[in-house]
């Protein structure tokens, strides 16, 4: 528990760390230092004790005898040898626990500065990312730590944030140019539904054939904001966590779908033609897969030319449940073949004979919502098609039928379920 009674400085990692090494290395050389005391303490020979000496005369022989000398100068102090070597281990003893204690107290303070300067090495790499973190704010993540040195715990640390960064800004340059782009594409239709109420609608000498005009104009700015909101809609409805998957039934999503755009097709002189066969489940969001259903058969239906077939289709293959879409429209270029899943992919080139979708400037969001919702499935979407001959589009969903999901392949298959083209 933190104790905020402490003052900050001790409050610090880096002081708590120097306590924890000062503590180990000054508990170890206690119990070196210690140890040595003792160790030389229990092998003396004799127990240690003061010296305690004695008063002997001075004597010379004379004759055969010893005489005592008398008068000043003629004694002098005496001990027995136990007592002497007593003594020394005494004496010894003494200086070695002075020696003990300055060593320790010495050590203390070199424990103090030793494990203050080890705590600012191993947190010398947390300060260089702290410092980063600080510099970094939400409209600049450009900042790397690149941190230097061994690969260790910290290298690894610092390598894991940049890589964040690198996804956060990643993730922040795609929402800040989809709300750009969003912008300028609600900005068209509100624009034309301003000008047209400005100079029809608002006026009561006008005529009801401009009247008319207007309306339709206006219905059909508002519809096209209505899709770009939908998009978007169906963008965040993925992306939330709050949506729980379920098991979707591919045929049936496929054939609302259908029934949804099957008099829209019959206006512009289309045939929608299902093969909805029965069977393939994948997990996730109804309504969402239902979206990007919805934006492959209105591109088509947009872009198609009118009298031809248009094909949507159900079914599994190596584990892979899939619903595809093909038209008879001008084709899509192989280059223009991934830019199309781009959002507001914008094309100059115009095949002749149709006005399909490399011939649309603008994709908007339609398909990029496509790819977005079946990646967020885990599956993927692709586009078979040539310039002059049609275009398939196909969503492979992992298939939630298969009773063993080792049966599925680790990539998808990367040929037309449809099979060749057959026009009719």
């Amino acid at each position: 528990m933190r104790l905020r009674w402490l003052p900050p400085w001790m409050q610090t990692i880096r002081f708590r760390l120097t306590v924890t090494y000062s503590a180990v290395l000054f508990g170890l050389a206690v119990l070196v230092v210690g140890g040595v005391y003792l160790a030389v303490r229990a092998n003396t020979t004799a127990s240690p004790q003061p010296l305690e000496p004695f008063t002997v005369s001075k004597a010379y022989k004379k004759d055969g005898q010893w005489h005592v000398k008398e008068g000043e100068g003629q004694s002098f102090q005496a001990a027995d040898i136990e007592n002497v070597e007593a003594f020394v281990n005494y004496q010894t003893l003494e200086k070695l626990g002075t020696y003990s204690i300055a060593a320790i107290g010495g050590l203390l303070v070199a424990s103090l500065v030793t494990g203050w300067w080890l705590s600012g090495r191993v947190l010398r790499p947390i300060r260089t990312i702290t410092a980063t973190a600080q510099e970094i704010t939400a409209t600049d993540l450009s900042r790397r730590i690149n941190l230097q040195g061994p690969w260790d715990e910290l290298r690894r640390l610092s390598d894991t944030v940049d890589d964040m960064l690198g996804r956060l800004e990643g993730a922040f340059s795609s929402q800040r140019q989809l709300v750009d782009d969003a912008s300028h594409e609600l900005r068209n239709p509100l624009a034309i539904i301003q000008a047209n109420v400005d100079a029809v609608l608002a006026h009561d000498d006008a005529t009801p054939e401009a009247r008319q005009q207007a309306s339709s104009i206006v219905s059909r700015a508002i519809a096209r904001m209505t899709n770009l909101v939908e998009d978007l809609l169906a963008s965040a409805r993925r992306s939330s966590p709050a949506f729980v998957d379920v098991d979707m039934d591919l045929a049936q999503i496929a054939n609302e779908a259908a029934e949804e755009y099957t008099l829209i097709a019959a206006s512009r002189d289309l045939r929608l033609v299902r093969r909805l066969s029965p069977g393939p489940t994948a997990a996730g969001d109804p309504q969402a897969l239902r979206r990007a259903v919805d934006n492959l058969l209105s591109n088509a239906v947009r872009m198609a030319p009118g009298e031809t077939q248009l094909v949507l289709a159900v079914g599994s293959k190596a584990g892979w449940a899939w619903i595809a879409l093909r038209d008879e429209g001008p084709g899509i270029s192989e280059e223009d073949q991934e830019l199309v899943f781009d959002r507001f992919f914008r094309s100059d080139r115009r095949p002749s004979g149709g006005s399909g979708l490399t011939g649309e400037r603008r994709a908007g969001l339609g398909l990029a919502i496509v790819r977005q919702i079946v990646e967020s499935h885990g599956g993927t979407v692709a586009v078979h098609s040539a310039v002059g001959v049609g275009s398939t589009f196909v969503l492979w969903l992992p298939d939630r039928s298969l009773a063993d999901a080792h049966h599925r392949l680790g990539t998808v298959p990367s040929d037309d379920p449809l099979g060749p083209r057959v026009l009719v």
